[in-house]
């Protein structure tokens, strides 16, 4: 029998857990004016947008306390949990910081080609470029890098970046978001106090900007418990990225579609490849490789990372990375859903800006300039209602609709789903889409959560290359190359069902990049296993969210500590 993650959902109740009332003494809470909740480009737009604003306004700034703008990030710096395939659209960060344009990038993209693979050995160049391709005018970044550059602009305008952090709770009074609690700090396995035990604590904001990225902890509970769900459930695909140092510079940017990803719909394996030139003066040259895949897939052992490991071995890749050197690595979930899965982007007192609100242009694989113009437009929102005395950002959700993001958003409406029909129907429907803005074919076609999917087996995993330390490798040495330091003695931050039927726990250990999920040795072929967990490897990429668990904050500090991926 085909089974679906989906049966077997959470033990967690995320509306009830993680949405509530302040708890803290009110002489032991720490008052602040706006409180972001995640540090990457959205948040941190916001902060920088705000703070420029309230540059002129001694009045308002005065009314929002000592602490005018915190931001709320728990890796141990900002960029500490960034990750992308990292080609931008600077028209947003120009926007934001009109009169600096010394944001880290490597170089604009000057040459691109895409690619359909038939097979191991083949690769046809498309001509002319696919629309949503074409890159020219954007720049190839490091989403960890840039988030760095701009935590140290936001801070040098005054924000308060708590790193190692965590929102855990939403604070709820009378239906009006009035803050977040933060994270404990030294829990053992069992979740007593050790001790170092330090208490989180309620964060009181006259506004909440919610900008967790994809999976967004507190966003999914505010989903819930304050009404915000979209019409369609949220759909994410998975990214798995490699950096290589190479010894000659490669001045491109490639796309690849078809192999090593099955065509026939039954599989459902709809994504691809990228591999991007990262060139600066003075730095060796470097590569960003990496592959993503829906997270609907149908197939109980297919794995990201190990296709990756499988593509490299292509001789057009082989040839790009010669006796190169991996540096980095990383695995990220990605939103997919697009126009029709973007929930409520607001509520008394609250508002959800870039990925947590799913604002992705899937076609054009576009993401980093839409979170970084989400959270500008959110703080400009806040700004006026604030000053006004008000708590309502109903404006913000029609400014992001109003926006050129919006329209976009809207035209790529339905540009996801019809891969469901296989990648030759479905790029055909796509092109249509791509060349009439959406208008046809047009309508709404709906997304379905990717733990829905029917599980089955097929061999495919006897493709898998064995790791040979030169081109391909394991997942575990992928972690180390993180900076992973998740303590093994912390409760476990990953909620999910461990006695599920083994094509359940082989699709969860097969699709996390860094093994976190295992099935024991002497599990039987077919029924019910027990599934070992192992939450020290996370590296919090969200995948197993969307595919029938769920993610929760770690301790503040954990996970990885990217650089430039």
């Amino acid at each position: 029998m085909n089974r679906a993650p989906s049966e077997f959902p959470p033990p967690v109740d995320s509306a009830a857990e993680f949405v509530g009332p302040p708890t803290d003494d009110p002489d032991e809470r720490i008052e602040v004016g706006v409180a972001i909740v995640g540090g990457g480009q959205a948040g941190l737009a916001c902060a920088i947008r705000l703070l420029q604003l309230l540059a002129d306004d001694e009045e308002l700034t005065e009314r929002l306390g000592e602490v005018p703008v915190a931001v709320i990030e728990k890796g141990r710096v900002a960029g500490a949990h960034q990750l992308s395939g990292g080609v931008m659209n600077p028209s947003a960060i120009r926007e934001l910081l009109p009169d600096d344009d010394s944001w880290p990038h490597y170089g604009e993209v000057k040459r691109e080609t895409v690619y359909f693979m038939p097979n191991r050995k083949r690769a046809v160049p498309l001509k002319p470029t696919p629309p949503p391709f074409r890159n020219h005018g954007n720049y190839v970044v490091s989403v960890a890098e840039l988030n760095r550059w701009l935590g140290e602009k936001a801070e040098e305008l005054g924000a308060y970046i708590l790193t190692e952090t965590t929102g855990d709770k939403l604070l709820v009074e009378e239906g009006k978001v009035v803050g977040v609690r933060t994270g404990d700090k030294g829990r053992d396995k069992s979740g007593g106090e050790k001790g170092n035990f330090e208490p989180g604590s309620d964060v009181m904001a006259q506004a909440t900007v919610l900008a967790e990225g994809c999976w967004g902890h507190l966003t999914g509970a505010a989903l819930k418990a304050l009404d915000l769900a979209p019409k369609d459930p949220q759909v994410w695909a998975l990214g798995v990225k490699e950096v290589w140092e190479v010894e000659q510079p490669f001045d491109k940017v490639v796309h690849t579609l078809g192999w090593p990803l099955r065509a026939g719909a039954k599989w459902q394996e709809f994504g691809g490849s990228w591999i991007y030139g990262m060139n600066r003066e003075g730095e060796t040259p470097k590569v960003s490789i990496g592959f993503v895949t829906g997270l609907d897939w149908t197939d109980a052992r297919f794995s990201v990372h190990d296709v990756l490991q499988e593509f490299k071995l292509h001789p057009l890749v082989k040839k790009i990375l010669g006796d190169g050197k991996r540096v980095a690595w990383g695995a990220k979930a990605i939103p997919e859903g697009g126009y029709w899965a973007m929930p409520k982007l607001h509520a008394p007192g609250m508002v959800i800006a870039g990925d947590a609100g799913g604002m992705v242009n899937v076609p054009k694989l576009k993401g980093i300039h839409y979170a970084i113009e989400s959270g500008r437009l959110a703080a400009e929102t806040i700004y006026q209602q604030l000053k006004a005395g008000s708590s309502d950002f109903k404006g913000y959700e029609d400014a992001v609709y109003k926006s050129k993001m919006g329209q976009e958003l809207y035209e790529s409406r339905n540009m996801k789903q019809p891969f469901g029909k296989g990648l030759v129907v479905g790029g055909a429907l796509t092109n249509a889409m791509v060349l009439t803005k959406g208008r046809f074919p047009g309508g709404h076609w709906p997304t379905h959560r990717d733990a829905e999917a029917p599980l089955r087996y097929s061999g495919r995993e006897e493709r898998y290359p064995k790791p040979d330390g030169k081109y391909t490798f394991d997942k575990l040495s992928g972690v180390f190359l993180t900076g992973n330091a998740t303590r093994d003695d912390a409760p476990s931050h990953i909620k999910i069902q461990q006695r599920v039927p083994r094509e359940v726990a082989d699709a969860w250990t097969y699709m996390c990049p860094a093994g976190v999920y295992e099935v024991p040795e002497d599990a039987p072929a077919e029924g019910m296993v027990d599934l070992i967990v192992n939450p020290s490897n996370c590296v919090q990429c969200g995948a197993i969210t969307a595919k029938g668990g769920r993610l929760t904050p770690p301790e503040g500090g954990d996970g990885p500590v990217y650089q430039i991926t």
